[in-house]
């Protein structure tokens, strides 16, 4: 673009309850490599897949205000399905720049499904929202869709960023509705519909080999292309430090930092 210097960047905000986030980040920058991100995680108010939509209203919409204000990013994407399924309008009516929400990606789903039978994996909130209702009567209504809300996955695969370890068990007690599923009930494609589900995708595979699963992060990459690319040249800054940050306390600071520093942050530090 005409002005903008060689290696400038554009600062991106990816705001999730924990680190789930990090996997849209990834797709993000394997589609923007121009994007530099700072990463903002609710430490201390996660899960929010059991909190109440009043909750997230208040809680997130203040948090993201607060780190446009002291950040200054081009754009913003909330990283969070069960957030986004609630916050989205009030977001983008706080806050000036372009606001990328994160949503089930059950257009896609329906789409590939050949037997027309899915399945949602996602948290409490997430399945029972009416923006998750619309998604599927608008996109699969000639599906049927096998809702599975729980608020385990998510924890699981924090953990499993932080440790290296995953709690196979748990997870196959988890998803054992699904697996117990027989012929015509059983789903061929099952979407992914929290973040941190990308982060034990493989042992979801493992577990249900002829299930296809399916997430949302090359397409928020997709669409984080498509709105930087309307921004003018204003929007390029020198390269500086991706930077992530946390609320409340952290138990294990160090295997965070190093965590983050594996997706290219430099530093962890407190909001």
């Amino acid at each position: 673009m005409e002005g903008v210097q060689t290696g400038a960047v554009r600062r991106v905000l990816f705001f999730d309850s924990g680190v789930g986030g990090l996997s849209v980040y990834r797709d993000v920058k394997e589609v923007n490599p121009d994007v530099e991100g700072f990463y903002l995680f609710d430490n201390e108010c996660f899960p929010y897949g059991t909190k109440s939509p009043a909750f997230l209203e208040n809680r997130v919409v203040s948090l993201i205000d607060a780190a446009c204000r002291r950040l200054r990013p081009a754009a913003a994407v909330i990283a969070c399905n069960t957030a986004s399924t609630v916050v989205l309008p009030f977001v983008r009516e706080r806050i000036s720049i372009p606001v990328i929400g994160v949503v089930p990606a059950i257009k896609p789903a329906a789409r590939l499904s050949q037997k027309k039978v899915i399945a949602l994996l996602a948290t409490p909130g997430t399945v029972s929202r009416p923006y998750t209702d619309e998604l599927i009567k608008k996109y699969a209504s000639d599906c049927k869709v096998i809702k599975l809300g729980t608020p385990v996955l998510a924890s699981i695969a924090e953990s499993r960023l932080s440790t290296g370890t995953v709690d196979r068990k748990a997870i196959e007690q988890t998803v054992k509705p699904l697996m117990e599923l027989k012929g015509g009930d059983r789903p061929d494609v099952a979407v992914l519909g929290c973040t941190h589900y990308p982060f034990i995708a493989d042992v979801l595979q493992q577990l249900m080999p002829d299930v296809r699963f399916i997430d949302s992060g090359n397409a928020i990459g997709r669409r984080v292309r498509q709105v930087l690319s309307a921004l003018g040249p204003e929007s390029f800054e020198k390269p500086g430090q991706p930077l992530a940050f946390y609320t409340g306390n952290l138990d294990s600071y160090a295997d965070r930092l190093k965590m983050v520093r594996n997706f290219g942050f430099a530093d962890l530090q407190q909001f």
